[in-house]
């Protein structure tokens, strides 16, 4: 029996250290967290000292009974989840259930933090174990709090005042705005023309190209010649000059750029984007993959150091490795004599005391390549190269700068360029960045003062201001760091919020804001100015920062935020709504003023007098009326104008005007998404217009196979049964084949393998993850478990398909027990078989029998009885035996 008990947070990370540490220690996962707050008002009680309420999470609470079963049976317990604000938390709310379940009783318990999970560094940390931090923990309660105190309470306004189910947050929202007011920018922003001047010359017949960069003494700005007139003024005196043009300056220097710093949390998500084009969620799923360890055949270990962390220091044993990687596999050069060290841009570095870094430069991307899947092959060779390149010399370049002289007047052209030398780092990585002009690196001809040149070639080019770029995923991440909002753990849970809840879209992968995003942000921005302001957010992650440190009591820090929060709270509980503005404009059914509103799916205009009048029409007009109406021609059979309009959900193609009194509608036609509308033209519309359109005939029913646009998008249809297309398909492509493949989809429930995962520990059956009619699920045999939103089909384990699964499993095939739905007279029948059923079926029966059948009560209660011992039995299993216990559930399922 092990003597000890280690308490990670992942299944994944507990498989490996079971490893490193042998039959000593039984090694559990926590599954994350494992409690928080109760979802409901009072769960934070500002009146008493803001006293927390919290329970454990159900989908935990087997996890947590195994540990504490687990740690009754131990002599020591070392509490290990991973080393951040988050892990402390989870390690003290481990520690608070263990007390309450009294099974600490004479034990020691003691936290246990490592960074990299290799053999070395977890023997280490577990000889080295520490006491749980306090100020810590307090810092994650703290944010908890203020969270929870924001969500429960503007949350409820903004649906009273905008729309049901939106959500405000802490850190969300001036996120949020940041993408909107960089939306406003681009609307007011007025492109201004202007001009460039270019001589194309040569020598040696090696041809270059020179700017004009000041004209008649005076050195041109961007916007200095703003207009073709003002250039073909200055191109006519240019010409006409009588001097051939002339080198009067030759300047030669030598640059050299650095390598960038190791990984932080917050560059590696930038570089992932812009690099491999993986989402910040993804990122982060994928390095604690790495982390956490991988098996690189019959060794399970971790292949990076820890990926939450704001740190840029290596450590000496590290950068020791990695110098002497670079020393036996480059030449001299290419390892500078003094060790480069970096200093983190962050004002507050996280816990972690290390870079994101491969566990050992030995291991290269090559020698892994069977080891890892792809996104994890990516990743790892990406930190791998930027690593190896942060201790290498820096590149070094010859820059020249050559001014030419066309007239007498001081009118210069210059001409600029550089050449590698020696590429150092580069030869290794090179960093990304976001929206870069691009840097001149022509090559010159040897060029020396007093040169004559031809002129090839003098002429012009316009060009046009641009607006600043909308945010990508890269850019955001980089701005919240800036801006001090929020910390590297929650930028892509930010991220993810603001697309899931409709705030923000991404298109080309650039955030636009929605209408409600919009909305949004103009009534916090009106009426909780100080709740969104940048510094505001800031400065409140430093005072938890400095609560993290032990530099400040937490409870001072709530009091204060929440003495203004809820009198702002109370103050606007009668502002108006948002997102109505009465328009001038009168309704032309009713003769009432109309009003600009915000719907389900965006703005749209209706006319005040609602419900009584029902007009409505779509927002184009003030500013675009093109939008609105376009005639893209004339149906070449029926002779009616096709209109391409504008409605309150989107674009359509018309066949014909709306007549006045006339009983039936001019038929109309979603305009596809895919379709970009700028491209709209006839022949696309008679496209839409000739839908339905018939693929062909069914070869067992004999009957039509059509395919449509309907409610939810393009279908197939046959027989009264209708297979939804898949995006990557196109409704006017797909032909008689494919559309039979997929109505065939259809009648096994739409499943399509995605992945096998591998086989099941029980019965060597396939574990595969499925794509179905309600979105991607684990299969094994007639059990299917639907994956959580964000758990990415192309990420998860076969740990945790197995888990998901057995948890359906232990539901049942709907979740309930059959037994409920038994009448009283069968009360002997279901008491037999409620003692034989495991604990979550258990539970549910004597609930559903207690509260809907009263009658049953007197009868069912010996069963019920029976049925709690049998929940004991059950909980009380050791860990070892979980998969016997699954086997039983099944059954009973």
């Amino acid at each position: 029996m092990a003597t000890n008990l280690l308490i990670v947070e992942s299944p994944a990370k507990a498989k490996t250290l079971k490893k490193y540490l042998g039959k000593d220690f039984e090694v559990l996962a926590s599954y994350g967290h494992v409690r928080d707050l109760i979802p409901k008002t009072g769960a934070v009680d500002p009146d008493n000292n803001f006293a927390m309420q919290y329970e454990t999470i159900a989908r935990n609470s087997k996890h947590v009974d195994a540990i504490a079963k687990a740690a009754a049976e131990a002599d020591h317990i070392y509490l290990a989840p991973d080393p951040d604000r988050e892990g402390e938390a989870i390690a003290w709310h481990i520690s608070e259930l263990l007390k309450g379940k009294r099974a600490l009783k004479g034990k020691s318990m003691q936290r246990v933090v490592f960074y990299e999970i290799t053999e070395s560094a977890v023997k280490e940390a577990v000889a080295h174990p520490r006491e749980i931090s306090i100020p810590l923990v307090n810092a994650q309660q703290a944010r908890r709090a203020l969270d929870y105190l924001v969500g429960f309470n503007l949350s409820p306004l903004l649906w009273r005042k905008i729309r049901p189910g939106l959500s405000a947050g802490r850190v969300q929202s001036p996120a949020l705005r940041l993408i909107v007011e960089r939306e406003l920018e681009i609307e007011k922003f007025k492109s201004q023309e202007y001009w460039s001047v270019h001589l194309d010359s040569q020598k040696n017949s090696i041809p270059f190209t020179a700017k004009l960069f000041q004209y008649q003494g005076k050195k041109l700005e961007q916007l200095s010649i703003g207009s073709q007139a003002e250039y073909d003024a200055i191109h006519a005196k240019l010409v006409d000059a009588k001097l051939p043009p002339k080198v009067v300056r030759v300047e030669k220097k030598a640059k050299q750029r650095n390598p960038a710093a190791p990984f932080t949390t917050s560059t590696l998500q930038q570089e992932a984007v812009r690099k491999l084009g993986m989402t910040s969620d993804r990122t982060m799923r994928t390095a604690q993959s790495l982390y956490e360890g991988v098996d690189i055949g019959g060794q399970t270990i971790g292949l990076i150091s820890y990926m939450r962390t704001d740190s840029v220091n290596l450590a000496n044993e590290a950068v020791a490795e990695i110098r002497g990687y670079i020393r036996d596999n480059f030449s001299s050069e290419y390892l500078p004599g003094k060790q480069p060290a970096y200093k983190s841009k962050s004002k507050n570095a996280q816990e972690a005391h290390e870079a994101i870094r491969p566990t050992s430069i030995l291991r290269t991307p090559d020698s892994l390549r069977d080891h890892l899947n792809i996104d994890q092959m990516r990743l790892y060779e990406m930190i791998w190269k930027r690593t190896l390149a942060c201790q290498m010399a820096p590149a070094r370049f010859d820059t020249v700068s050559v001014d030419i002289r066309l007239s007498s007047d001081d009118t210069l052209f210059r001409a600029s360029g550089q050449t590698l030398v020696f590429p150092g780092f580069i030869g290794v990585y090179m960093e990304d960045v976001d929206d870069a002009e691009e840097e001149d690196s022509a090559k010159l001809p040897p060029l020396v003062e007093g040169d004559v040149l031809p002129v090839d070639k003098l002429y012009g080019e316009q060009h046009f201001t641009q607006p600043p770029p909308r945010f990508s995923e890269a850019s955001l991440v980089k701005s919240l760091e800036e801006y001090g909002i929020g910390r590297p753990s929650t930028y892509a849970t930010i991220i993810s919020t603001l697309q899931a809840r409709e705030y923000a879209t991404l298109d080309k992968k650039r955030f636009m804001p929605t209408d409600v995003g919009r909305v949004v942000i103009k009534f916090l921005n009106e009426h909780f100015t100080r709740y969104v302001d940048y510094g505001f957010t800031a400065h409140l992650e430093d005072e938890l920062d400095e609560v993290s440190e032990g530099k400040r009591d937490w409870i001072p820090v709530l009091e204060e935020f929440w003495k203004g929060f809820n009198k702002l709270i109370v103050d606007k509980k009668d502002v108006d709504r948002p997102g109505t503005e009465i328009l001038e404009e009168l309704c032309p059914k009713c003769g009432k003023p109309l009003s600009k509103r915000l719907g389900k799916r965006g703005s749209f205009i209706g006319c005040t007098g609602y419900p009584e009048c029902d007009y409505t029409r779509s927002m184009a007009g003030e500013e675009d009326p093109g939008e609105a109406r376009k005639e893209l021609g004339v149906h070449p059979e029926t002779n009616q104008p096709v209109l391409l309009l504008r409605g309150p959900y989107g674009h359509y193609v018309q066949l014909g005007e709306m007549e006045e009194g006339a009983k039936t509608k001019p038929k109309r036609v979603s305009w596809q998404k895919e379709m970009p509308l700028e491209q709209a033209d006839l022949a696309s519309a008679l496209k839409l217009l000739s839908l339905p359109r018939e693929v062909g005939i069914h070869p067992e029913s004999g009957k039509k196979v059509i395919v449509n646009i309907g409610r939810f998008g393009p279908y197939i249809g046959h027989d009264g049964k209708f297979k939804s297309i898949p995006r990557t398909d196109s409704i006017f492509d797909i032909g008689l084949d494919r559309a039979l493949e997929l109505l065939a989809q259809a009648k096994t429930g739409g499943n399509t393998v995605l992945r096998t995962l591998g086989e099941h520990p029980d019965d060597k059956a396939p574990v595969e993850i499925c794509s179905g009619r309600y979105g991607p699920y684990a299969r094994h045999g007639k059990v299917n478990a639907t994956l959580p939103k964000e758990t990415s089909p192309e990420a998860i384990t076969l740990e945790e398909a197995l888990e998901l699964i057995a948890a359906k499993a232990a539901k049942g095939p709907t979740g309930k027990s059959k037994t409920a739905r038994k009448p009283a007279a069968k009360a002997k029948t279901t008491k037999a078989k409620a003692a034989a059923k495991p604990k979550a079926t258990v539970k549910k029966t004597t609930t559903k029998t207690s509260a809907d059948k009263p009658a049953a009560k007197k009868t069912t209660k010996a069963a019920t009885t029976k049925a709690k011992t049998a929940t004991k039995k059950v909980a009380a299993k050791p860990a070892a035996k979980k998969l016997a216990a699954k086997k039983t559930t099944k059954k009973a399922a």
